[in-house]
């Protein structure tokens, strides 16, 4: 069977073994159906293969009678900013985020800015499994308009949520790991024009290259701690490839996580605007924390981003995001953004006017273990019933998977939506007991797939 998968999350596959530009063609006339022949912003991640899934997709638009407002190489987030700067009916980013160098896809997003929601979702899937899709003839066909200046907006949102002369007088020393991704293209000008910093960067050439392991996680990211220490860094941040998540580094070379991203950004909204937070079941403790500090309410939305906008959206929160280092900031943009993380974490250094990992202290304290497992997504039902057989004395949680909860830590095992993997995520307050709880998880779901 060809390697894709496709969801109401859009479409990921791995190039030449089921994600070809025929059924990409298809695909974006599918997104093209969606938006009624309206206008889409088309924007890519640095991947080598881009620009031949990004003609496959530009004759899909057209096809379906939409003008491509083109952005060319762009993060994520800038093309939700992209969205309603112009006023377009959708958009579509080519990217597979953090997927290996041969895996690539396609996510597409409403007209709001964001990514589709579940009963956006499954029209755009009516559309493309009910060959329902329309195209024009000769005279309805779209064209294509090249954007200028495609960063400018977002940077502009950005930069009208902070202080930014606060932040241009502490000069900060910054290092960036771009991971020869989107991000390559216009984060050193945000960090250097935009906010005054001195800033080295690390994959700086949006040409899909990686130069490792594209998710940024710890082990990943040794170069960037390195680079830290060696050049006396305030601060290390390292992006994915669409620059939609961040991971960061304290200025010992301490990785301090993606986790550490959300929690950050809500310590510091949270001192500023008070107001419901949103995240997602599979995200640290930290931020429910200090929500409770600040005094202000706290949600929790099933995993995706589409479903942490849709519970932000319901409760008017002030903040929203994932554990993965995605910060959904709502005046920018229902999307997760790693411009919005970066100046928040500036900002909050420049306000507190200390180092990174001494306001990591203040922060509460909990040690989260992920780990993931191949597995079918009929399997995970079985797996989750063997969890509650094996886990008696918790408090369950169903609906996305399964969480378990007691009064110092939980487990939870559900199926990614973008990979045919199981998640296990643990979370306690030592190290060796979230390692503990995650490995006996780990053996449950193995045995049950087995």
């Amino acid at each position: 069977m060809p390697t894709r998968i496709l969801s109401i999350s859009g479409l990921r596959g791995i190039v030449g073994d089921g994600l070809d530009p025929e059924y990409v063609v298809r695909f974006a006339a599918g997104v093209g159906t969606f938006a009624n022949g309206g206008p889409v912003v088309l924007s890519r991640d640095g991947r080598a293969t881009g620009q031949m899934l990004k003609h496959a997709a530009v004759a899909g638009l057209t096809a379906a009678g939409c003008k491509v407002l083109d952005a060319g190489v762009a993060t994520t987030p800038t093309c939700g900013v992209l969205i309603c700067h112009h006023r377009a009916a959708a958009g579509l980013q080519i990217t597979a985020s953090h997927n290996p160098i041969e895996w690539n896809g396609l996510k597409p997003f409403s007209g709001r800015g964001g990514v589709l929601n579940a009963d956006e979702g499954k029209r755009l899937l009516d559309i493309l499994e009910g060959n329902r899709i329309e195209y024009r003839d000769h005279a309805g066909v779209g064209d294509v308009v090249a954007l200028d200046d495609p960063a400018g907006p977002h940077i502009d949102a950005v930069t009208s949520l902070v202080d930014v002369a606060a932040i241009r007088k502490r000069r900060f020393k910054v290092v960036l790991d771009c991971c020869n991704g989107a991000g390559a293209v216009s984060t050193p000008q945000f960090l250097r024009v935009s906010l005054g910093c001195e800033a080295a960067i690390l994959g700086g050439t949006a040409d899909g290259r990686f130069e490792h392991t594209p998710e940024p996680l710890a082990e990943n990211l040794t170069g960037l701690s390195d680079a830290v220490r060696q050049t006396g860094a305030d601060v290390g941040f390292a992006q994915d490839p669409d620059a939609d998540r961040l991971a960061i580094v304290d200025e010992n070379g301490h990785y301090i996580g993606e986790e550490l991203t959300l929690a950050l950004a809500v310590d510091y909204v949270l001192g500023k605007r008070k107001g419901p937070v949103v995240v997602n079941g599979s995200t640290s403790r930290v931020s429910a924390d200090l929500a409770a500090r600040h005094g202000c309410e706290f949600f929790r939305s099933a995993v995706g981003e589409a479903n942490v906008v849709t519970k932000m959206r319901e409760v008017d929160a002030v903040l929203g995001g994932e554990g993965n280092g995605g910060v959904i900031e709502p005046i920018v943009g229902p999307v997760r953004d790693s411009y919005v993380s970066m100046a928040y974490v500036l900002a909050g250094l420049a306000e507190r006017g200390s180092t990174l990992s001494e306001w990591v202290a203040t922060l509460p304290k909990y040690e989260i273990v992920k780990r993931k497992v191949s597995c079918d997504r009929n399997q995970v039902e079985r797996v989750c019933d063997s969890l509650k057989s094996s886990f008696a004395d918790a408090e369950v949680t169903e609906g996305d998977g399964l969480r378990l909860d007691w009064s110092d830590r939980w487990v939870q095992v559900r199926a990614s939506n973008t990979e045919p993997i199981a998640r296990v995520i643990a979370e306690a307050p030592k190290a060796e007991e979230a390692q503990t709880l995650a490995e006996q998880a780990m053996q449950i779901v193995q045995k049950s797939v087995s």
